[in-house]
């Protein structure tokens, strides 16, 4: 196989056995790989009803094909697994160096199996793969955690990949940390790792991955890598600003929810913009592997030195949604929640639902024990229970449950701002409602990086959309998405680089590199078939469709109180069974056996 190695890491933990397996160029050309390849193996090794933490829950580690090659933003893995924060299918994708390093040494994936009562991390080296006791690492941050196995391997080159604190706790929303700084971060990834005892898997590797045609490559990533330059927003906006640049225009058009969703801008927006961060705090640009955008920061703080991050997202989760606005203090939550190995969309998301239990008086001081009350702006809070829910103490250990748990505990579900347990990102829907509907049908519940109509409604790719337009257009668009990132996702890229690039764009570089002749149209249902298997994944794992494709009961009765979108509410009942229609799908959301059959995904039926 040309990009893909064909080989996979298997490691179970229950017995320390570890052994490589194969995969065929067969299976390629129906999955591509990564996002693609995890939910295969899922679907054809693993019951989806087994518990999320649990010896018989398959933690996949998965590179794409383009990963490690010089295509632009190639630099991507996935992690596939079922969440212990939804009960559904998860994948959540990462970059900076590590994946590149994978494929390197001559991998595609790892998948890891079983549990052992120890902690272990994984040495790989080429042809080398062993556990190692991890107990000297147990209990440290990331940080701490990739500095000493450095030292451990005296080879300041290794890339490593881990969980903090917060995942060795079984916090519902811990993530999986690499480079210290980056994360795949959403539906608690980290802390089915940490079920697992795995704390670290290190990868140093000196291989090539082999493209079908290196000349015509690098010529079709010379075009590519060109036109994402010359991008006004892949070349311009996200280089200078970094994710972050959003904030101020996602405000300015009335969706940047503040005090967990109550309104949909904030006053004191610039001051947490990319704008003030580049004035304030940005020492320089710090890009993924194989990246021309460059959109990562490197930050100065007094208090902590250099640190990466925040992106857009922590800005908004650390900041705007509890009421706060000190970008000091969110920079600072945001290495925090890095070094614990947090996804810190959940964190803020669930501080922010703790904070409106609280001011709605269903959480009341004697719940606390001595724990400070969870109010909105208070920053010393923020930092001080960060600490104490990747510890699981007190009040910490209601929090790191999550958001929708929380709000049950204390009979507020109507102050749980997402989506099948997963809480919801920066974007309030009620100003984008096509975006809106893409929450609500997501495979891995509140998210919005698989679906990302903010680019048509707001940004105008790849062509400019009323965002309360609610047509068949506007849903075929959300699937035209939900397909076309499931293709970027398993070929090992970036989403950033839609701003730039499109579909034939994406076919041109995966041909050149495989040495496939596939049409726009065939990858496109590839990317159908990935969406319907993860579909299917979560129906066998118990998912009632007409109960759960829905949106907090505030963004479909409580209009947006003030700004743009004053009046506003997401329009979902009127486009969820038009979309289910457009799919194939049953009126009831499920999947008949004809479109499975149509997709390849009879054997799993």
């Amino acid at each position: 196989m040309f990009g893909n190695w064909g080989k996979i890491i298997r490691v179970d933990m229950s017995s320390g056995n570890i052994k490589i397996d194969e995969w065929s160029e067969e299976v390629a050309r129906k999955w591509i790989g990564s996002r693609g390849l995890g939910i295969y193996l899922l679907l054809k090794e693993m019951d989806p009803r087994v518990e999320p933490l649990s010896a018989e829950n398959r933690l996949i580690i998965a590179a794409g094909p383009l990963t490690g090659t010089s295509a632009p933003t190639g630099a991507r893995y996935n992690v596939i697994t079922k969440s212990p924060l939804t009960g559904y299918i998860t994948f959540s994708n990462s970059g900076g160096y590590w994946a590149a390093e994978l494929k390197r040494a001559g991998y595609d994936a790892i998948v890891v199996e079983g549990a052992s009562e120890r902690p272990y991390y994984l040495f790989i080296h080429d042809d080398h793969v062993e556990l190692r006791d991890a107990t000297p690492l147990w209990g440290l941050k990331m940080s701490e955690t990739e500095s000493w196995i450095k030292r451990q391997h005296n080879d300041p080159n290794i890339k490593v990949l881990g969980i903090g604190p917060a995942g060795e706790k079984l916090v519902r929303f811990a993530s999986i940390m690499n480079d210290v700084h980056r994360a795949a971060g959403r539906a608690g990834v980290g802390a089915v790792m940490g079920f697992k005892k795995l704390k670290a898997i290190a990868v140093r590797g000196s291989k090539t991955v082999r493209v079908a045609d290196p000349e015509k490559f690098m010529l079709v990533v010379r075009e590519k890598v060109n036109k994402i330059r010359s991008d006004p927003v892949g070349g311009g906006g996200l280089p200078k600003f970094g994710t972050s640049v959003l904030v101020n225009i996602i405000n300015e058009n009335g969706l940047y929810p503040y005090k967990n969703f109550q309104e949909s801008q904030f006053q004191y927006a610039y001051d947490q913009s990319g704008e003030a961060m580049v004035k304030k705090y940005l020492v320089k640009n710090k890009p993924c592997f194989a990246c021309p955008i460059g959109c990562g920061r490197v930050n100065r703080l007094p208090t902590i030195g250099e640190t990466e991050g925040p992106e857009y997202e922590s800005i908004w989760a650390l900041g705007s949604n509890m009421g706060i606005n000190d970008l000091a203090s969110i920079i600072e939550a945001n290495h925090m929640a890095d070094e614990y190995g947090f996804d810190t969309i959940s964190l803020g998301g669930t501080l922010a639902t703790a904070m409106e239990l609280y001011e709605k008086k269903l959480i009341k001081d004697e719940d606390l024990g001595d724990f400070p009350p969870p109010r909105f702006g208070n920053t010393e809070v923020l930092h001080y229970y960060i600490e104490k829910i990747a510890k699981r103490e007190g009040f910490g250990d209601l929090l790191a449950e999550g958001g929708y748990r929380l709000a049950k505990r204390f009979n507020g579900e109507q102050y749980f701002m997402g989506v099948k347990k997963l809480e919801l990102p920066a974007y309030d829907p009620r100003g984008a409602e096509g975006h809106g509907l893409g929450y609500a049908t997501n495979n891995r519940g509140g998210c919005h990086i698989k679906n990302y109509m903010i680019s048509p409604e707001i940004l105008g790719y790849p062509k400019k959309m009323e965002p309360h337009d609610i047509s068949d257009d506007k849903i075929n668009m959300l699937i035209l998405f939900q397909h076309l990132t499931a293709v970027i996702d398993s070929a090992g890229l970036c989403l950033f680089s839609t701003f730039g690039l499109w579909a034939d764009d994406y076919t041109d570089l995966l041909n050149a590199a495989l040495g496939w002749n596939y049409s726009i149209e065939d990858y496109l249902k590839i990317g159908e078939r990935i969406w319907n298997a993860e579909r299917l994944f979560n129906l066998k794992a118990g998912l009632k469709p007409l109960e759960e494709d829905t949106l907090p009961k505030r963004l479909l009765e409580e209009p947006v109180p003030s700004g743009p979108n004053k009046g506003r509410v997401v329009r979902l009942r009127e486009m969820l069974p038009r979309y289910y229609k457009l799919r194939g799908w049953n009126e009831d959301g499920t999947i008949p056996v004809e479109k499975l059959r149509e997709l390849g995904l009879e054997e799993f039926v």
